[in-house]
């Protein structure tokens, strides 16, 4: 095996990739159809980062569960973004800097696995960790979690109505002391 070659620094190019997979396994899992699998990642997420998308999702549905709280709006015809994209936020209150990326990684890989699934095509949602639970959470209970959410964002829950927007909830009555 020859070593690698470091990147051309004055063209901008890289070196080729040798794979390390023997000519007939590569033909073999080509002719499956395999060449797609190979070029993309599994499950990748539409992932977003802009405060501006952050509020508009604020705006909209919203859905907590016992270890998060997930916020969801269908776009606009004119926006530009297709497929299903989702955002993922952690306040100071779940703890260190340690504990949210923690809270975080969990919260995408529930996406990864939940979204594909349950997501609509055309809906922004975000997912907000709560304190302790979403990073000591059974990672299947975190996903039960996101799919019951998911469900009752879209009222696809036969004993349950979905949730209104925010101006909706701001109106409706508090419970009578």
């Amino acid at each position: 095996m020859t070593p690698l070659e470091p990147p051309d620094h004055q063209t901008g190019t890289m070196p080729t990739v040798t794979s390390l997979c023997s000519e007939s396994v590569q033909d073999t899992l080509l002719s499956r159809g395999a060449q797609e699998k190979l070029v993309s990642a599994p499950n990748a997420l539409n992932v977003f980062k802009i405060r501006k998308d952050f509020i508009q999702a604020a705006r909209a549905g919203l859905q907590g569960t016992s270890s998060m709280m997930v916020q969801a709006r269908q776009r606009h015809e004119g926006e530009a973004a297709t497929g299903v994209r989702v955002g993922f936020t952690c306040s100071k209150k779940v703890g260190n800097a340690v504990a949210r990326n923690r809270a975080k990684r969990r919260l995408r890989e529930a996406a990864r696995a939940i979204l594909p699934e349950h997501g609509r095509t055309g809906w922004d949602y975000v997912l907000i960790g709560r304190a302790i639970v979403t990073d000591k959470r059974d990672f299947n209970a975190l996903k039960g979690d996101l799919a019951y959410a998911l469900r009752k964002l879209h009222g696809t829950s036969g004993d349950t109505e979905s949730i209104g927007t925010a101006s909706e909830r701001k109106s409706e009555p508090g419970p009578q002391k």
